[in-house]
């Protein structure tokens, strides 16, 4: 395994990111990214588990400069992150890099928001290191995938530590050593590089905050380099180092090619459903299906989906443990979406609150049975780092078949969602938060995040009264 300096060029690259010199589309992709962050906050921020991640902050947390999302606390930067990520990437339905099997997106935004309030830091900056943690993460992780994943590592948990440390360090790691204290502090964060997927075989709210524990190590670490502690240099590409520790595949080379020039922020994936960013293609076609031919669950007799080799096994087990094993089941996804009710001249959507209710639903069990997975070199060649493309044969009662191909789901590089959808989107969720009026002062900052003020913005989505 060829490496050289993989550490040291994303710290330079994290250092040398100016807003001014940004591509016209990778600054809209960020001001819709922003708007899918707080959307998505939104909705993690009711669900029992923030209950649980709020409680723990209660006990363990100081005050400081940094705002916790939809509230008026002020918390360290540590922690604000811990609980704002615990908020957005909660629940599967934020942004992700399909190719890299990462979201990166929750954990780069809370901390560039929490390290930039407590650096009192312009939105130029913010956002820059913002895009360094998006960059850094999806980058190391991509390098190590699929392998990172064959040996039972969520890229999530792993790799968000060195996005959060660079975004982190950027804001709050100054002077002539600059340069040298983002590798001491990506050298830290190394060793709180944690993530296990056994949850996809025995259940658990494991992963539930995987992201959240990530970013705040990675924050942790450059509060730790500026108490004087240091980390180990090439930490990446070092003989122990991450990328020999962490997968038996790995392609350093990913992590620098065209650093600076092809920003992969643009092939991110922004969610429709709240489950695995590779099921979406065969959820969209189940619903495809039942728009075009006006079947009901129970009129399925078979029903075979393409796959490509990726996802088999662990994405293609029937009958989950629990609601965080369903999200990531193909078959069960798949069944719900074959029996969500369809609303009139509305798009089809699966929530969380569909897993969280239905997750027991005897009905669910029997489609499942009659699901085949299918290795299809169709699907194959059309999926890659973008999206998972799926195939839908179904007999139906009467021996009536109908298919589907889905290339690329909706949300995808390919599809993108546009930026009045991402606007929908967001107006809606947060509406039932904040008044039209601060709903719109946000959208104008997603369309020209120079005048992201973290602390303005903390006021904006606050509770009034």
């Amino acid at each position: 395994m060829a490496t050289g300096g993989e550490t040291r060029a994303l710290v330079d690259f994290a250092r040398g990111l100016e807003w001014r010199d940004l591509p016209d589309d990778v600054r809209e992709t960020l001001g819709v990214l922003f708007l899918d962050f707080l959307r998505v906050s939104s909705m993690g921020a009711r669900l029992p588990w923030a209950d649980w991640a709020r409680g723990y902050i209660g006990k363990v947390a100081a005050p400081g400069a940094s705002h916790v999302l939809f509230a008026g606390e002020r918390l360290n930067p540590q922690h604000a992150t811990f609980l704002n990520v615990a908020y957005g990437s909660s629940f599967d339905a934020d942004d992700t890099h399909v190719g890299a099997m990462i979201h990166s997106g929750i954990a780069a935004w809370s901390a560039g928001l929490a390290a930039g309030e407590e650096a009192g830091a312009r939105g130029p900056e913010i956002v820059a290191a913002v895009l360094a943690a998006y960059e850094a993460a999806i980058r190391i992780s991509f390098a190590m995938q699929p392998g990172h994943f064959h040996r039972g590592f969520q890229a999530t948990g792993t790799c968000n530590v060195f996005g959060t440390a660079l975004a982190a360090g950027r804001l709050l790691l100054g002077g002539a050593e600059a340069g040298n204290r983002m590798a001491d502090a990506m050298g830290l964060a190394a060793n709180y590089a944690g993530g296990l997927a056994q949850f996809y075989h025995t259940g658990g709210s494991a992963k539930r905050i995987q992201a959240a524990h990530g970013a705040q190590c990675g924050v942790a670490s450059v509060l730790l380099v500026r108490e004087g502690f240091t980390g180990p240099s090439e930490i990446l590409e070092g003989k122990a180092g991450f990328l020999q520790a962490y997968s038996d595949e790995c392609h350093p080379e990913r992590i620098t090619d065209r650093l600076g020039e092809v920003f992969h922020v643009r092939d991110v994936l922004v969610k429709g459903y709240a489950a695995a960013a590779r099921v979406h293609s065969a959820m969209e076609g189940m619903f495809d299906l039942r728009l075009a031919h006006g079947f009901s669950a129970e009129d399925i007799e078979h029903l075979t989906i393409g796959i490509p080799k990726v996802i088999e096994g662990r994405l293609t087990k029937p009958e989950p443990a629990d609601e965080q094993a369903a999200q990531m089941s193909l078959p069960f996804s798949v069944a719900l979406a074959a029996a969500v009710p369809l609303q009139p001249g509305a798009i089809p959507v699966v929530t969380i609150a569909d897993y969280l209710e239905r997750i027991d639903d005897p009905s669910l069990k029997p489609l499942q049975a009659k699901m085949e997975t299918k290795i299809d070199p169709d699907v194959e060649a059309a999926s890659g780092a973008q999206s998972t493309a799926a195939k839908l044969v179904l007999t139906l009662r009467g021996g009536r078949m109908v298919e589907t191909f889905v290339a690329a789901p909706k949300g995808s590089a390919s599809r993108p969602f546009t930026r009045a959808e991402h606007e929908a989107r967001f107006r809606q969720e947060l509406a039932t938060r904040i008044s039209d009026a601060n709903c719109q002062a946000v959208i104008a900052i997603s369309r020209d995040l120079e005048r992201l003020d973290a602390a303005r913005l903390a006021a904006l989505l606050a509770p009034s009264g």
